[in-house]
């Protein structure tokens, strides 16, 4: 087993940036760990435009913007990059355990620092009643399956909750020919950016109910459609508000969960209703020397606020660092 100085576990736009962060504060020996092929993370499949405003001043795709990253990254020699990395493990003692094709590994971390995003939340977390037929994909990996693997996953397609990822796909399935039917959201405001709500719905004339749900999907080997009603301040159905949207695809757009079962195996006081990491501090945990960043440490709206985070994450693993000897 080896033993570095800092390990960074995600090569999304967290982990490129607390990696450059901490080798222009002084750490010389960085680890960085990447269960995808390719370093960028999510922003490999979010091509449309919108990133670096704050960061960068200026407008980039999601590529470009990680591209900025991995250049820099590829520049510092001092930074190992070990892709296609799935880490399994991980104790209070900052020891990860990996695996890579065809053999596993394991490592001991002086610092650590967690960049693991976000997963998606599920139909069954919404819970949404019917039968379980394909067509049902969270918003996410519709994205992938267009924008990486060029496939479109449907033509007739109702949008459940108004997250970013959702608002985004209503356009995205617009501008490959399918008909988005609808957006429906609970709530009586949109869970994602305004201009998102505007450039991806508005401006495509799609529907959009607000405190509005679905009851249920139809369908037995493939959606044929779903039912939505109307509810009150509390959540419940309005009687007689019922209707039935035909499609062949349903979209789930409903939030996100940090990632964090790692460095809660390791004995991190985590936030139950979060899944973030307790912390009175911005990137600190329980344990001394193991540090959160990113979506992981908390859901933001923007990979550029995710940057300006990770810069700090690194600052202060090298501040962990010095004080450590």
């Amino acid at each position: 087993m080896i033993e570095r100085d800092l390990v960074i576990v995600g090569a999304g736009p967290g982990g490129m940036g607390a990696a450059i962060s901490a080798h222009e504060n002084g750490v010389k020996d960085i680890f960085l760990l990447e269960r995808d092929q390719y370093l960028g993370g999510i922003l490999n499949q979010c091509i449309h435009t919108g990133f670096g405003i704050d960061y960068f001043k200026e407008v980039l795709t999601g590529p470009e913007y990680a591209d900025r990253f991995i250049k820099k990254i590829n520049a510092i020699p001092e930074i190992e990059i070990s892709a296609r990395s799935f880490v399994t493990h991980l104790t209070k003692d900052k020891v990860l355990t990996y695996f890579k094709p065809g053999k596993i590994e394991t490592v001991k971390a002086k610092c650590l620092i967690m960049a693991t995003g976000c997963r998606e939340k599920t139909r069954e977390m919404t819970h949404i009643a019917g039968t379980r037929p394909s067509g049902i994909f969270s918003a996410g990996l519709a994205q992938k399956l267009i924008n990486i693997e060029g496939l479109l996953p449907g033509n007739e397609v109702v949008i459940v909750g108004s997250g970013d990822i959702g608002l985004i796909m209503a356009r995205r399935f617009t501008l490959e020919g399918a008909k988005v039917k609808a957006v429906i959201e609970i709530q009586d405001k949109t869970r994602g950016l305004l201009r998102n709500v505007v450039q991806c719905v508005t401006d495509f004339d799609i529907p959009l109910y607000f405190n509005h749900k679905i009851l249920k999907i139809f369908g037995k080997d493939r959606v044929t459609g779903v039912s939505v009603a109307k509810v009150d301040s509390c959540m419940r159905e309005v009687a007689g508000t019922e209707f039935k949207i035909d499609c062949d695809t349903v979209l789930i757009s409903v939030g996100l969960i940090p990632e964090n079962e790692l460095i809660e195996m390791a004995g991190v006081r985590i936030d139950k209703k979060t899944n973030c990491p307790v912390s009175d501090e911005t990137n600190k945990t329980s344990i001394p020397g193991l540090f959160v960043c990113g979506n992981a440490f908390k859901v933001y709206d923007l990979a550029d606020s995710v940057s300006k985070d990770s810069e700090l994450a690194g600052k202060l693993a090298a501040e962990y660092l010095r004080s450590a000897g």
